[in-house]
């Protein structure tokens, strides 16, 4: 009684589809597609953005401790 069976799938898609049409329905996931493509987009220049910070960061402190070690010589 509480399982959903292949029919009441059936019987849902075809509701769906005949309510908003399969132009809206296409429509609909070329936005959801755009979506997707634009945070993983997002997701790779924050992380070339954290990876440039932390070659930064790093090529900062091994300058520092060349600083530091050619004035204590």
């Amino acid at each position: 009684m509480g399982q959903i069976g292949i029919w009441q799938i059936v019987i849902v898609a075809v509701v769906v589809v005949l309510l908003f049409g399969r132009g809206k329905i296409s429509e609909l996931m070329g936005d959801v597609a755009k979506g997707i493509n634009s945070f993983k987009k997002g997701l790779k220049e924050e992380e070339t953005e954290t990876a440039k910070t932390i070659d930064q960061k790093s090529s900062e402190t091994v300058s520092q401790a060349k600083d530091s070690s050619s004035t204590s010589s």
